[in-house]
């Protein structure tokens, strides 16, 4: 736990300027950059507000909140996020809930993690969305701590373990303690929570503190005398504290993660101020600045007369200042370069391609393997988190939990555009061999068949088909021989078009019948 007190850390969410508590040392330099991840995410009036828009030199209060108003934002670390999150929640978790396994309390948790409706695997969605934003965040286990006198009585009342979500701006306070047997666990935590009442314009502030004995639940009041007041104090029913930290990248400081958008963010910024300077471009380049003097008379618009004083000093006669548009192209490939570094970053180059990108085969298999990498340690990361939640929820239980989690650990990202071109030209060069026709085939139903069952049925067909081998089917010379081997390859289950491909001589034997009626009479011989 840090001993440093800092004085005007407040932001513009609402949060109190922390005077006279103790902050930890890792809170007070990331605060500001978590601010900024998290505008970045949200856009919208939220990013405007953060002001990030780089100000001209001269540029006014009012000027400048207006160019603000006018510059879009192009939100590539949503974008970023929630492809990730689709990846990963594409196929849902298994759980073996072990001897938790049908139990009322476990049945209600997995329909309502978090008492407000969100089932355990939306809920993990949302822990995986703050942890990339933020490198991390904090679940907390709690469980309601009205006395009641048997199990019976907490199943009628609904009291079971729940779940919240807690970002780092409001996780002031952690400390890791080492155990005998070499793991660290936490020893110390202290929350920050908010409560807005309606009738009231300001905002309730309360410090929950864990401690591995005690629970303390106090008010802050950063304008009173007395800043802390004691609401109330708990024993801890645990013994540990119940607060699972939930990373998207682990860093080398314990409670601090790495955030998926860290450096994309700064692209985007860099994007946001261009388009600003594109807006500009275009507005002065359609509306060019008139230079005059004070006592020169002139109007704005088409048609506008200008009238000057006879005296007037021909080098002091209106001008007109207009920028030339070809900047615009510039700065244009400055942020389709930039809409390339981001996908590069985030290895979505094919993913997030709206165009056809030149890159080669390697270069497209390296870069998926690079992202299925990522996936796979993300997966692992919220694995590891839903063990120590369940974990917990089983000490409020009473019991060991013993059951495991399994998180998707084969993510399968293919560029099937790609793969169906190549595909494509190999069977282009006809092979002879017909095993090689074969796998191409089998190929071709593993990409555009996304069912696994029905994929794994049209391969089992293939494959049971006879392989058709044309050593082996000399050409027949006579109507005999022609009916015997036919009856023997239609056993064999040779199909009307194998037959006809390995035996075109067929054709001479039915003057005048057409190929439907050649597989007729195959199909009775």
């Amino acid at each position: 736990m840090a001993d440093y007190s800092l004085t005007n850390t407040g932001n513009d969410y609402g949060q109190p300027n922390f005077d006279g508590i103790p902050l930890h040392d890792e809170y007070v330099n990331y605060i500001n950059r978590w601010n900024f991840l998290q505008r970045s995410y949200s856009g919208g009036a939220q990013y405007r507000m953060g002001n990030y828009l780089t100000k001209y030199v001269m540029e006014n209060s009012s000027e400048y909140i207006g160019r603000i108003a006018q510059t879009p934002l192009d939100n590539h670390c949503k974008s970023i996020i929630h492809i990730y999150n689709s990846f990963l929640f594409r196929n849902d978790p298994e759980r073996n809930l072990g001897n938790l396994e049908g139990t009322p309390e476990i049945e209600a948790f997995l329909k309502d993690a978090d008492l407000e409706g969100r089932d355990l695997n939306q809920f993990m969605r949302d822990v995986n969305i703050q942890s990339s934003i933020y490198g991390h965040c904090l679940v907390l286990v709690d469980k309601p701590s009205t006395q009641v006198g048997t199990r019976a009585d907490e199943l009628a009342q609904g009291l079971r373990p729940y779940l919240s979500i807690f970002t780092p701006e409001n996780i002031l306070d952690w400390e890791f303690e080492r155990q005998p047997n070499g793991l660290y666990e936490l020893s110390f935590l202290r929350l920050l929570e908010q409560e807005q009442r309606a009738y009231q314009q300001n905002t309730k502030n309360y410090l929950r503190t864990f401690t591995k004995e005690k629970i303390y639940v106090e008010e802050y009041q950063p304008d009173e005398k007395e800043k802390l007041r004691l609401i109330e104090e708990l024993p801890n029913p645990l013994g540990k504290i119940p607060g699972v930290f939930v990373y998207a990248q682990r860093s080398h400081t314990r409670g601090i993660g790495i955030s998926d958008i860290n450096d994309i963010a700064d692209m985007q910024n860099a994007i946001y101020n261009e388009l600003s300077e594109v807006e500009q471009t275009i507005r002065i380049s359609g509306h060019p600045t008139l230079v005059k003097t004070i006592d020169t008379e002139a109007g704005a618009g088409a048609g506008a007369i200008i009238t000057i004083p006879n005296e007037l000093d021909p080098g002091l006669r209106p001008s007109l200042l207009q920028p030339s548009g070809q900047s615009i192209d510039m700065i244009l490939n400055s942020i389709e370069n930039k809409i390339k570094a981001i996908d590069r970053m985030g290895h979505l180059g094919s993913v997030r391609a709206i165009e056809q990108r030149s890159m080669s085969g390697i270069a497209l298999q390296t870069e998926m393997l690079q992202l299925d990498t990522k996936l796979i340690d993300k997966a692992k990361n919220l694995q590891l988190a839903e063990e120590q939640i369940l974990r917990l929820f089983g000490l409020f239980q009473n019991t060991a939990w013993d059951g495991d989690v399994k998180y998707p650990s084969i993510f399968n990202i293919r560029d099937r555009s790609y793969e169906m071109d190549i595909l494509k030209k190999a069977a282009d060069t006809k092979p002879a061999d017909p095993t090689i026709k074969q796998k191409i085939d089998e190929k071709i139903i593993d990409i555009i068949e996304t069912d696994e069952d029905a994929r794994q049925e049209f391969i089992e067909q293939m494959n049971n088909k006879p392989a058709v081998d044309t050593t082996t089917h000399t050409p027949m010379t006579s109507p005999d021989a022609m009916i015997k081997h036919m009856r023997e390859m239609v056993e064999q289950g040779y199909t009307d078009e194998q037959i006809m491909e390995l035996h075109p001589e067929i054709r001479t034997f039915f003057n005048g019948e057409t190929d439907g009626e050649v597989s007729e009479q195959n199909s009775n011989t």
